[in-house]
């Protein structure tokens, strides 16, 4: 088991409600303009994850260089614009924009600058939402399915092979900026969920709901019951890529979504 009972349940709870708070993002988005106007990218939606794909490679080389030449004020900078912006976009879905920014840069005022865990925890909540209401309508079932496939197959070349998500997240431990859910617990442990983790699983639900209709409800919970046998039957101590089994959930999912409908 990877951790505690107790901290499993948290961690998996708190997964699923930021998969229904985002889909509830993107119900209220995506029919409207993006806060302060940005911009969706406009892509071809069989295609798109192409684009996306390699967006994820760039920006993660990019990470990587700042890690290895340390470069914590830059990393900082970077990670304060674009947590502010994603958080803007999310939280706008339930007010207006100016009041949004407002409590975006305070929350990411309190995940970068000065942290707080309850803080950072309450605004991975919302942010994956912001980032599916930008990608969601970019993309079809078709795409997101090969997108969820690489994904997957990065992830273990990225964990088990290459080991640099490894590094890339003992760098935002130790600088105490992490995109994902951090729960700490006992004597300096914490159980951890990588912003990706979220994200992903959250845009494939987006899609299929957009797609098949409120039916596709039901892939949160098929993602949810993966992350529980992943925790459960995991090594303490042992890092595993989540999203082949974050993906396999979805699937999953989506093929009783398809029996049904």
């Amino acid at each position: 088991m990877k951790h505690d009972l107790r901290i499993i349940a948290i961690l998996v709870l708190l997964f699923l409600a930021a998969q229904f708070i985002g889909l509830t993002i993107v119900q209220r988005l995506t029919e409207k303009e993006l806060a302060f106007g940005i911009q969706r990218p406009k892509l071809d939606q069989e295609r798109s994850f192409i684009f996306v794909f390699l967006i994820i490679i760039f920006v993660t080389v990019i990470a990587l260089i700042i890690a290895r030449f340390n470069a914590i004020r830059i990393f900082k900078v970077w990670f304060f614009i674009s947590l502010a912006l994603v958080l803007t976009i999310a939280i706008s879905a339930f007010t207006h924009q100016y009041i949004a920014l407002f409590l975006a840069l305070l929350v990411t005022y309190f995940k970068v600058v000065k942290y707080n865990t309850i803080i950072h925890n309450i605004g991975e909540l919302f942010v994956y939402g912001g980032l599916a209401a930008i990608f969601v309508p970019v993309f079809s079932i078709f795409s997101i399915s090969i997108l969820l496939l690489l994904i997957s197959v990065y992830d273990i070349f990225a964990v088990w092979k290459t080991k640099h998500m490894i590094r890339l997240a003992r760098f935002q431990s130790k600088l105490k900026i992490f995109a994902g859910l951090l729960i700490p617990y006992g004597k300096k442990k914490a159980a951890i969920l990588g912003g990706g983790d979220i994200g992903f699983p959250l845009i494939f639900g987006g899609v299929v709901v957009q797609k098949m209709g409120a039916i596709g409800l039901i892939i949160p919970f098929t993602a949810s019951l993966s992350l529980l046998g992943l925790l459960i039957y995991g090594k303490e101590n042992k890092f595993y890529p989540a999203m082949p089994f974050l993906a396999a959930g979805c699937f999953v999912g989506y093929f009783l979504v398809r029996f049904f409908v």
